[in-house]
């Protein structure tokens, strides 16, 4: 089976993510990812629709691949990251998440770079804990969730890194709207079509517009913010409580 398997539903495409154990972000998968949405963005279809499998969304980085990266593969792979994630925020078609579970830390990302997010009312969690494991934030989530989310929320998401049941991450603007979990495909191809009524033209200007500021600043510092996630990564007290989260995932 593929990582990325696309099916049409009409004129919207759906994008399932299928990467395995938690549907973790490895290289393989971000290179998918990237590759799949490309083609989605120049294809006929009018929308799309990113989904996960099997209670993920994604549970973010695949720890155990990159957990031995040196400096420069882990560079390549945090701009492999970035740049996967800034393919679905510009994508001039409407991006609709469909939160079926989990989406933690890049999980959370790549849901924020969505220009709508839908989450299954199931008992699932949803947020960037990131600060928790003593690493940053690099400029294309900082960004996108300043784009996204009122200022308010910035504190409980991204300085506390806290993990919210769907209903929180609603009030604190992570989520749009809860669906009931038999539903939430079907809600978000509709949410999709009725993103795309209008002519595709108009839509990609509106959208470019309106993320413009997001996308130039991430353009602009994320070279320098990518050092300074880097930084973060490497120190002694993040790399403890990194190794010791592969170790609960190897078992």
């Amino acid at each position: 089976m593929s990582i990325i398997e696309i099916v049409r539903h009409g004129e919207v495409a759906v994008l399932h993510v299928r990467a395995g154990k938690g549907n973790a972000m490895s290289p393989t998968m971000l290179t998918a990812l990237r590759a799949a949405v490309t083609d989605v963005d120049r294809s006929d279809a009018r929308a799309l629709v990113i989904t996960g499998d099997s209670g993920f969304f994604s549970a973010g980085l695949a720890l155990p691949e990159i957990i031995d990266f040196d400096r420069a593969q882990a560079r390549e792979f945090i701009d492999l990251f970035a740049d996967a994630m800034r393919t679905v925020l510009v994508a001039t078609l409407p991006v609709v998440a469909a939160i079926n579970g989990h989406a933690i830390a890049g999980g959370c990302v790549l849901a924020l770079q969505c220009d709508a997010r839908l989450a299954a009312n199931a008992p699932i969690k949803i947020g960037l804990n990131e600060v928790q494991l003593g690493i940053g934030l690099p400029a294309v989530v900082v960004e996108v969730l300043r784009l996204r989310v009122p200022a308010s929320s910035l504190a409980p998401i991204a300085l506390e890194g806290n993990l919210f049941e769907p209903a929180r991450a609603r009030e604190l603007g992570l989520i749009d709207e809860l669906v009931a979990p038999p539903e939430l495909l079907a809600r978000a191809i509709a949410r999709a079509s009725e993103l795309a009524r209008g002519p595709r033209a108009a839509f990609a200007q509106v959208k470019s517009a309106l993320s413009r500021h997001a996308v130039g600043a991430i353009d602009a510092i994320g070279a320098d913010e990518r050092e300074r996630w880097l930084d973060t990564w490497f120190t002694p007290s993040a790399q403890t409580i990194l190794r010791a989260a592969v170790a609960r995932l190897k078992k």
